[in-house]
């Protein structure tokens, strides 16, 4: 517990860095430099403003110099990247299946901003993470389970998005890829999860605007990523569970 509680710090740090990543990867900058910046006067940041949480709730979530408002996203984002790592950590301890596992929920965490915002999944974030996934599963646990949940989960979606293109794209095929080199065999507690999920916002829509929340594109990204964490930690207890109903 004391270990996990420590790992908040780093999670805390890794969160500030994704923001970076999730606002400059859809616009093709580097994440690297310049160094961060007011998004609307553009003055760069000093250090005792980019705290992770603690700067934002000493400058009441506004920029110091202009005063305009920080968006919100910014403390979900290192404060869900922190409190997962911790929960990584606590799950799998000091290992290698931590790390990886860690690996994934930032994966998901810059994926989910990106996608919320922009309603896009970056092939420079989804492709590259299911790689390194992909090869650090294949070495700590040798085995084509990996392999084929990938290819076998992004088919499936790549079957709905061919048959049903303006409620879900590619993006999300890839993001599938990345649970299922992740998950193994428990992918499709994942993506069960990740589509009930997304049921709720669209129910939602269509009581609110009737006909006409069809054509309101709702970004699935999110809810798959949500899947894949239910998953990571309850996926073979929920998939047992599941196998015993039948």
């Amino acid at each position: 517990m004391a270990v996990a509680a420590i790992a908040l710090l780093p999670g805390l740090a890794f969160g500030s860095f994704l923001n970076v990543v999730a606002a400059r990867i859809p616009q093709r900058r580097s994440i690297v430099s310049p160094g961060s910046a007011c998004m609307g006067c553009l003055t760069p940041l000093a250090w005792y403003d980019n705290v992770p949480l603690l700067s934002f709730a000493l400058l009441h979530g506004r920029c110091r110099h202009c005063k305009a408002a920080i968006p919100w996203r910014y403390p979900l984002v290192e404060a869900t990247t922190a409190l997962l790592v911790a929960a990584c950590v606590l799950r799998f301890g000091l290992t290698w299946d931590a790390a990886v596992a860690a690996f994934f929920c930032a994966a998901l965490v810059a994926i989910s901003a990106t996608d919320a915002e922009t309603h896009m999944i970056p092939n420079r974030v989804v492709l590259p993470a299911a790689t390194v996934v992909l090869a650090a599963n294949t070495i700590l646990h040798p085995s084509v389970e990996w392999t084929v949940a990938g290819l076998g989960a992004a088919l499936f979606l790549l079957v709905a998005a061919l048959a049903y293109p303006a409620g879900m794209g590619m993006g999300d095929v890839k993001l599938a890829l990345l649970l299922g080199v992740m998950l193994g065999v428990t992918v499709p507690v994942a993506m069960m999860v990740g589509m009930v999920s997304a049921l709720v916002p669209s129910i939602v829509l269509y009581a609110r605007h009737g006909s006409v929340a069809r054509k309101m594109k709702i970004p699935f990204g999110p809810f798959l990523a949500l899947g894949g964490v239910v998953a990571l930690f309850a996926g073979q207890a929920l998939l047992d569970a599941y196998l015993r109903l039948l």
